[in-house]
């Protein structure tokens, strides 16, 4: 996805994410993430918009301090979210594509990263948001889904921190079943390593719409809704371990 379709997702969602949390009131809990009422996801989403913002439009080459909680409730709270949402968009549609400042996954330029990381963060917790309602979750584009896939399994799944590990090597597959993308995650006692091909036997496979494998696989739906084919303790353990 290129850089414009990317912040008019993080608009979108910023938007979706605040309508959500007005109707579900900010005492709602927040049954994708059980130690969470709407308010604590509003304060961090919102906190995490201000933080990107000001290392976008600061140009800042190290990790900028978090920003504080607000202490707010209600529809101050909301307010203050909003405000951020909005900052945090304006900062990405006015920066230099030259931009120049820290990133901590692969990018095609700072830019691009900030803007396609902001999308997901944001999706991510909309999801979270929409949860608190019950129902369904607003889709994402097929593209987006499988960007933000990309992103989970070849950026923070390719990092030292990834808990998803084996003792002994296996692999897991997963498969768009509404288009042709496929990844394959090859699991051992290292670094989670995936590659967007169909090679080989895979010793567990989940398989769905693209839309729902990336909400499943940011553990945003369950993998019950997956098709599963294979050892399910793979599925398991991406279950318990893959969460960011």
């Amino acid at each position: 996805m290129d850089i414009s379709e990317l912040i008019d997702c993080v608009d979108r969602e910023g938007r979706l994410l605040a309508d959500a949390a007005a109707r579900a009131g900010v005492d709602a809990p927040v049954p994708t993430c059980p130690k969470w009422q709407v308010h604590d996801l509003v304060s961090h989403t919102g906190r995490v918009h201000r933080w990107a913002t000001r290392v976008v439009a600061e140009g800042l080459a190290e990790p900028a301090p978090f920003t504080p909680d607000p202490q707010l409730s209600g529809e101050a709270l909301l307010e203050w979210f909003r405000d951020g949402h909005r900052a945090l968009v304006e900062a990405l549609r006015t920066a230099d594509p030259e931009l120049a400042c820290m990133t901590f996954l692969p990018a095609p330029s700072p830019l691009a990263f900030w803007a396609r990381r902001q999308a997901h963060e944001t999706a991510i917790h909309r999801a979270d948001a929409e949860s608190a309602l019950g129902g369904e979750l607003t889709p994402v584009t097929p593209e987006f889904a499988a960007d933000g896939l990309d992103e989970l399994l070849a950026g923070f799944h390719a990092m030292e921190r990834s808990k998803v590990r084996t003792e002994t090597p296996r692999t897991l597959r997963l498969r768009a079943t509404d288009g042709d993308a496929v990844w394959t995650v090859r699991l051992s006692d290292g670094v989670p390593r995936t590659e967007r091909v169909a090679d080989g036997a895979a010793d567990c496979e989940l398989s769905g719409p693209v839309t729902t494998l990336y909400f499943a696989l940011w553990n945003r739906l369950p993998l019950s809704t997956l098709g599963t084919t294979g050892d399910p303790e793979l599925a398991r353990l991406w279950q318990e371990r893959g969460g960011i």
